[in-house]
């Protein structure tokens, strides 16, 4: 089981910055990849930065330039800045992989609000 928690969420005024984490545990025995989505009200799910295994990186039309994926051992950061009013939504990270018995997995975070807002 691995288990993701999302942390940093608040709000900021437009043009403010935030930095997401993501908290990895569990057992597992390989990450292939871990991405942040976020989700809006009344929206759908949609798909804001990844970070492969490798370190590879990529990132929706939406945000380029304006955040960062990266990660430090257990934890996945998302830095964003220039934060615009439509940014306001639940982000949530997750991870795929193989689990200790070689089965795939996908798993979720609880997701963290982003509320931008002046």
């Amino acid at each position: 089981q691995v288990q993701l928690v999302e942390s940093g969420g608040g709000l900021v005024q437009p043009g403010g910055s935030l930095r997401l984490s993501c908290a990895v545990s569990g057992s597992f025995r390989r990450i292939y990849n871990i991405r942040w989505y976020r989700q809006a009200p009344g929206q759908q799910r949609e798909l804001v930065a990844s970070i492969t295994f490798g370190g590879s990186t990529d990132y929706t039309d939406a945000m380029k330039g304006r955040c960062t994926i990266s990660r430090d051992n257990a934890k996945v950061y998302l830095q964003m800045n220039n934060l615009k009013p439509e940014d306001t939504a639940v982000y949530y990270c997750n991870a795929d992989g193989s689990n200790i018995d070689y089965q795939s997995f996908s798993s979720w975070g609880q997701g963290t609000q982003v509320t931008v807002s002046s």
